[in-house]
């Protein structure tokens, strides 16, 4: 990775700043058999075109809708622990983009992309749950994959302390080339620069781009245990995360309920999952980890301070449905102990 700016950064406006697929969650429960007979892969996160995305819809059982994206649940969070954040995605100029808009500035969040007109519609993920909180997710991604180069607002990146980067938008061309023009807005202001790995279908599909890109424009890097296996292409943890933190400066990998596995350099730290007393939906686990580990980074906590925040952030988001905070965030921490800043 190569920084252009060597001079101490300002202080930033905006703890992190994300961007994402700006997609629209809908929710719902389901059997093992519904998923076999929809051709679906429990667990997995597959692309539908509109045509599929309804037909799926109108199969699924009753359930929510909300506001979500990965890196859009993650700034959410942020904002739920008294975070400031801003957020870059497309939305289409329909009810749906305008459902979107509403909830991630409810959620204390900057959001001012340009809706797109004429074109496609909001993206949405339909999400079946099993018994078992596991998610399945069949992706629409509308206007979000039509988010350019022309959309990235360098100076809210430039202010803001840490820019994350969501990999599920890794798929379409013009969003690669959005994410290398904000992780160079980003390290020209000395900022930082972070990436999730979102998904090991993601990672199959784009390994060799998603391994150069981590080595010449990213500082950290969140993925959990499938994820970072994936990207190797190996069964053997330790020798994954060890090639994984020797690419980058920081490096997240979070591994269920045995908690996660921070590292820095030689520094490695491990924090244990914060407890939950009945897993209900784990739709959103890592981008609420994420929410918290980057806080925390942003504010200068060390490894274990900004971990604790993540599984925080992670034991509330699968304790209920939905991939957002439904109780504030900074609450629980203080509650916890937890700091909040160094």
């Amino acid at each position: 990775m190569t920084q252009t700016n060597t001079s101490a950064p300002t202080a930033a406006r905006f703890d992190v700043c994300a961007v994402g697929n700006a997609i629209v969650d809908v929710l719902a429960p389901c059997t093992p058999e519904f998923l076999s007979a929809q051709g679906l892969a429990p667990g997995s996160m597959s692309l539908v075109d509109e045509a599929q995305s309804a037909t799926l819809y109108d199969a699924m059982a009753a359930g929510v809708e909300a506001s979500g994206g990965s890196a859009g649940n993650t700034v959410a969070g942020v904002g739920s622990f008294g975070g400031r954040a801003a957020y870059l995605g497309k939305v289409a100029d329909d009810t749906l983009g305008q459902v979107f808009t509403h909830d991630i500035r409810a959620a204390g969040v900057a959001f001012d992309t340009p809706a797109l007109t004429g074109g496609a519609g909001t993206g949405r993920c339909l999400i079946n749950v099993t018994p078992d909180a596991q998610r399945t997710m069949s992706t629409f991604l509308g206007a979000a994959n039509q988010l350019t180069v022309a959309d990235i607002d360098a100076a809210v990146i430039g202010d803001s302390a840490i820019l994350y980067l969501e990999g599920y938008l890794f798929d379409p061309t013009p969003a690669r080339a959005a994410f290398v023009a904000a992780a160079e807005a980003a390290h020209a202001a000395g900022r930082k620069v972070a990436i999730t790995l979102s998904d090991s279908f993601v990672v199959g599909r784009w390994r060799a781009e998603l391994l150069a890109f981590i080595k010449a424009s990213t500082d950290i890097v969140l993925a959990n245990e499938d994820e970072l296996l994936a990207l190797f292409e190996t069964d053997d943890f330790e020798a994954a995360a060890a090639r994984l933190g020797a690419l980058v400066e920081v490096a997240a990998i979070t591994r269920s309920a045995d908690g996660s596995v921070i590292m820095r350099g030689d520094e490695r730290v491990v924090v244990k999952a914060a407890p939950v007393g009945k897993v209900v939906d784990t739709t959103g686990a890592g981008d609420q980890y994420a929410a918290g580990f980057l806080l925390g980074l942003a504010r200068g906590l060390t490894l274990a301070e900004a971990g604790a925040l993540g599984s925080l952030a992670a034991a509330e988001v699968i304790a209920h449905w939905g991939p957002r905070p439904m109780t504030s965030l900074e609450r629980l921490a203080v509650a916890a102990g937890l700091k909040l800043t160094a």
